[in-house]
């Protein structure tokens, strides 16, 4: 029988979430051993699995790269071989690729209170089970499902005699010249394809249920790529970050606060994108911005395709599917030779994967998030969920540094188990930070994220500066942490 090995922290995911957090371990803690597990063949995560036309960052990349890691690029809105060949540079540079292993799609984690470790069993490649321990559990899993995307249930799509895809699996080197195209959707994935597709298809057409919230900036800032020329690297990268980062927050908050002003803004800049293509009945959302994620639109790309004659968007429902389009309730059919489905993602909490406690499942939506990472009453795990206002990176470099404050304190202490305890007679108040938005995946999610209170530290929301202001003070003894050393039984707290 093989012996089982033992880690520090095993990080389950080799994306965004999971490097950050091993970088910042060789940064902080350099004596602590980790593995890191991915499912699939390398590295990148969501910039992995997608492979649709195109397929880009919907957010600046100074806000979605690392803090402690310049984004050095011309492109500020990059695609994803640039963000691949980032996150192999950061791997590359901090000692990350020695602990990756690939194909291994964990199943399970159970801990086990009498010896204070997790036991990760993962399936490999050739079918074969194996079993890692480790003191800690890091999840960096993100939270799309990553093998179901969401059924919008297209009447009679069997129907359809062309081809049929999902963006979630794309063909390889699928060509779609000449071809009629009808994108079904009208999210940052749906935005990305028929500005790609455009050109090379006969005409691509965005179906839409109802319109969207666009926003639009250059692929290259000048002003940020400036600074990058006369400024040291870290000081230009910091500066770039902080403005991307305001200004995002900054947009958020007037949304909220004075939504009208906002959707003018919008609507004018539409407008003079569009010219005489613009019309109401497409271009003005039944809601208020940031009700949903606003949608980026790199150099007005979308937009160009649209005045030029190569897109359309059209607004309306579908009656069914035909063997060579879609048909309207209105009464009008679009031709098509191919549809693509970009209807929405699923939701997906931990990667799927089974979570428990001396072999009793944890039901995540049971538990309240405490620091923005951990689970109450939850021993040695944590969780990351990034931002959906802004760069989900901001959060990896804020909950990591966290974290590895949380393992040297451990060590300093002498202590194996930290557990944020929350007692069930504790009458904090939830409140469910994906209400803030109405987009379709959060809303048929939220019922499978943990529970926030309204305020620190049982909370996660979607205040940056506030969050990095509190997890930077925050001490880690602070009342609500409890610590416990195995070996002679003792409770500290």
């Amino acid at each position: 029988m093989a012996k089982s090995e033992t880690f520090d922290v095993v990080i389950v995911g080799a994306g965004i979430s999971g490097i950050g957090m091993a970088a910042h371990m060789a940064m902080q803690c350099p004596g602590k051993s980790y593995v890191m597990l991915d499912r699939r063949e390398q590295l990148g995560g969501t910039w992995d699995l997608f492979r649709y036309p195109g397929i880009r960052s919907d957010s600046d990349m100074y806000t979605f790269s690392y803090a402690f890691e310049p984004w050095q690029d011309d492109e500020t809105v990059a695609s994803a071989d640039k963000i691949k060949a980032y996150l192999d540079k950061v791997v590359s540079k901090y000692g990350v690729a020695e602990h990756m292993r690939f194909s291994e799609h964990v199943q399970s984690a159970d801990w086990d209170s009498k010896t204070g470790l997790w036991a990760v069993k993962s399936k490999g490649a050739d079918g074969k089970t194996s079993t890692i321990h480790a003191h800690f559990l890091f999840m960096g899993t993100g939270y799309y499902d990553y093998d179901n995307p969401h059924d919008a249930d297209i009447p009679s799509l069997s129907a359809f005699k062309g081809k049929l895809i999902h963006p979630q699996f794309w063909p390889e080197d699928y060509d779609y010249t000449g071809k009629k195209v009808v994108v079904i959707g009208s999210g940052a994935t749906a935005v990305t394809v028929v500005s790609s597709m455009a050109g090379r298809a006969a005409h691509v057409t965005m179906l839409q249920r109802t319109p969207t919230w666009y926003g639009v900036r250059p692929r290259h800032d000048k002003w940020s790529n400036r600074l990058r020329r006369v400024l040291p690297a870290r000081w230009a990268h910091w500066i770039n970050r902080e403005k991307a980062q305001r200004l995002h927050e900054f947009l958020f908050h007037r949304a909220r606060s004075r939504p009208e002003g906002v959707a003018n803004v919008l609507t004018r800049m539409t407008k003079a994108e569009l010219g005489d293509k613009w019309n109401e009945a497409d271009f003005t959302p039944p809601y208020g911005p940031w009700e949903q994620r606003l949608c980026l639109v790199p150099d007005g790309d979308m937009f160009k395709s649209i005045r030029e004659g190569q897109a359309s968007v059209v607004t309306g429902n579908i009656a069914h599917v035909v063997k060579d389009g879609i048909e309207l309730t209105d009464g009008r059919k679009l031709e098509a030779d191919v549809i693509v489905t970009a209807t929405g993602l699923r939701l997906s909490t931990l990667g799927k994967v089974k979570i428990s406690l001396d072999g009793v499942p944890v039901e995540p939506s049971q538990h309240f998030w405490y620091r923005n990472c951990m689970f109450s009453n939850v021993p040695n795990f944590a969780v990351l969920f990034g931002y959906l206002n802004s760069g989900w990176t901001l959060r990896v470099d804020i909950v990591a540094d966290w974290l590895c404050r949380l393992f040297n304190h451990m060590d300093k202490w002498k202590v194996d188990v930290a557990t944020p305890v929350l007692p069930d007679d504790s009458q904090i108040e939830a409140w469910q930070p994906f209400d803030l938005f109405s987009s379709g995946y959060l809303q048929r999610g939220k019922h499978l994220i943990p529970k926030s209170a309204t305020s620190a530290p049982w909370r996660i929301h979607m205040y940056y500066r506030q969050d990095k202001a509190e997890m930077k003070d925050a001490q880690i003894d602070d009342g609500w942490m409890q610590f416990d050393r195995l070996a002679d039984g003792r409770r500290l707290t």
